[in-house]
């Protein structure tokens, strides 16, 4: 049966519910579908780009448009005369949405901020990738003022945690050797549940229930909200991946609060220090943001000491983007020119900082899920060059011989 092509910007969760669209979509014939982000205008603009550049490529294909983006403006996708059909992000998920005709003008997006459940779809593969991605949790309560991303996934809302074995079971005996959980905020995992489980406590079950996963790794976690059973599970369990991306945004009080982000720069700071000393190799991804409106220089300061005070060495860096209808679109902006070059430093400092920490690597030895052939991730997620003798899904012991070109170059352990 023939699959769709499928478009996928920003996030890993997007990623998992593209899979669950090339299934639902199985069969239709001569369909690219844009599965959008609404995270920054770059975002948005590639999305309009890769519109027009399939269009133009794939001259009579339908281009059906879904994601973030088009949950927030689908007036503006459907607008285009390269696009066929709009979808919400409950709409794509839903398999009548890919077996009954589309409306006259092409747009099927409802209220998201009344969705109460998570779709219950299971996959399994992610076409020829080695980890797989799990969602556990969409949506999200808070409102920080940069942030449009609630208008498009609506209030949170928890995967099941009997659902979630499923999936994951399903994934291993598909020959998956690493599961990544994800959602849009995954430490509020478990509040709109019978029994309120908390994260770790639904990270250790999980554990215990596929005791034949070898690897799971968490993505984006709210600092503020990592709960007592997570914090233990980093001490003491070893297929837990050494390796955190934290929600971190600023590095400067005042910003934090006009961000309103709920944790302070010590909080962060005390987090870090924490986990290392539970788990000491444990390394730091972060989200940071520059040029938020009313930064001073002194503030942006404040951030670019963060990632050594915090040992940050995965580093997200975004200019400020303004989000029509968020609080901080309409505070003082900072000059575009200034956002960029404070951006510019924070990638600097973090490449770096990643830098530092691959040289600290030469000499030890890593066990590396092996992507495809010569390259894979050790549990640190770091890029590892391999001999192409290792099969893509393996998890390769190796020692490593040295770093060229930002990655480690291993041998056989």
């Amino acid at each position: 049966m023939t699959a769709p092509d499928i478009l996928t910007f920003g996030c890993r969760l997007n990623a998992y519910e593209s899979e669950i669209m090339r299934g639902l979509a199985a069969g239709t014939e001569d369909t690219v579908i844009v599965n959008t982000c609404a995270v920054t205008k770059e975002a948005e603009r590639q999305a309009r780009q890769a519109i027009r550049r399939t269009a133009r490529e794939r001259p009579g294909a339908k281009i059906v448009v879904t994601g973030c983006a088009a949950q927030i403006d689908p007036a503006r996708f459907a607008a285009m005369p390269e696009v066929a059909r709009v979808l919400g992000n409950v709409e794509k998920l839903d398999p009548k949405s890919w077996t009954v005709a589309a409306p006259t003008d092409g747009v099927e997006v409802g209220d998201i901020m009344t969705v109460q459940e998570t779709a219950g779809h299971l996959i399994d593969g992610f076409g020829e990738r080695a980890r797989a991605f799990v969602q556990v949790q969409n949506g999200c309560d808070h409102r920080c003022t940069f942030c449009i991303i609630p208008f498009g996934r609506g209030p949170s809302r928890s995967v099941p945690m009997g659902r979630i074995a499923e999936q994951v079971r399903r994934l291993v005996e598909a020959g998956y050797r690493e599961v990544v959980l994800t959602g849009v905020d995954m430490t509020a995992y478990g509040t709109d549940l019978p029994g309120q489980p908390s994260l770790g406590q639904m990270v250790r079950r999980l554990l215990a229930t596929v005791p034949e996963l070898p690897r799971l790794r968490l993505s984006s976690l709210d600092a503020v909200e990592i709960d007592a059973d997570l914090m233990a599970l980093f001490g003491d369990e070893a297929r837990l991946m050494p390796h955190l991306h934290l929600s971190l945004q600023a590095g400067d009080d005042m910003i934090l609060k006009r961000m309103k982000r709920r944790h302070s720069r010590a909080d962060a700071v005390t987090l870090c220090a924490e986990i290392r000393r539970r788990r000491p190799d444990t390394v730091f991804g972060a989200d940071l943001i520059a040029g938020f409106p009313t930064e001073t220089d002194a503030m942006a300061e404040n951030s670019l000491r963060l990632i050594e005070d915090c040992g940050l060495t995965h580093l997200h860096v975004f200019p400020f983007s303004a989000r029509p209808g968020t609080p901080a679109a309409r505070m003082p902006h900072v000059p575009g020119d200034l956002r960029k070059a404070r951006a510019a430093r924070l990638r600097a400092a973090g490449e770096a900082a990643f830098r530092r920490y691959l040289e600290s690597q030469v000499g030890g030895t890593a066990r590396v899920l092996v992507e495809e052939p010569g390259f894979g991730r050790s549990e640190h997620y770091a890029p590892v060059r391999l001999s192409p003798v290792f099969e893509p899904g393996e998890i390769a012991a190796v020692r490593i011989a040295g770093l060229a070109e930002g990655e480690l170059i291993a041998a056989a352990a």
